[in-house]
C-alpha cells in the first residue's frame, strides 16, 4: 500500500498524569503514515486525489496543543480517529507519539507509544 509520511512533526502540549505535565506542558514529536492509493495521484498530478499533508499537519497539531490528556495513547488515537475520519481516501494510518523529556528518572532518548488504525468499512 502506498503511503505518505509525516515525520517528526514538534509541538508543545500538555499531557501527562503529573500535575506539573499539564501546568508546564513539554514538546511532543508525531510521525504519521498515512495509508491510500496513491497511484492516481501519481498519474493525474491532482491533489484531489491524494491527501493533503498540509491538513493532515494542522489535525495533528490541533489535537497535540489542544485538550491535555492524561496518556500519550489517547493522543495517538485522537490523531488516528480524526485523519481517518477527515480523509476519505485513507484507508489506514500509523501514529507515534514521542515524549522526549518525560519527568522520568534515568538515562533514555525519549518514550514514545505507536498505534496502527484502519478504517471501519
Amino acid at each position: 500500500m502506498d503511503k505518505i509520511l509525516l515525520n517528526k512533526l514538534e509541538f508543545y502540549g500538555y499531557h501527562g498524569l503529573l500535575p506539573e505535565e499539564k501546568k508546564l506542558g513539554q514538546r511532543f514529536y508525531v510521525d504519521a503514515e498515512l495509508y491510500a492509493e496513491l497511484r492516481k495521484a501519481g498519474r493525474t498530478d491532482d491533489m484531489n486525489d491524494s491527501i493533503h499533508y498540509g491538513a493532515a499537519y494542522d489535525i495533528i497539531e490541533e489535537v497535540v496543543t489542544g485538550e491535555a490528556k492524561n496518556l500519550i495513547e489517547a493522543v495517538a488515537e485522537t490523531i488516528a480517529e480524526r485523519l481517518l475520519s477527515h480523509f476519505s481516501l485513507l484507508t489506514a494510518c500509523k501514529v507515534k507519539v514521542t515524549k522526549p523529556d518525560p519527568p522520568i528518572a534515568g538515562n533514555y532518548q525519549s518514550v514514545a507509544v505507536e498505534i496502527y488504525r484502519e478504517k471501519s468499512v
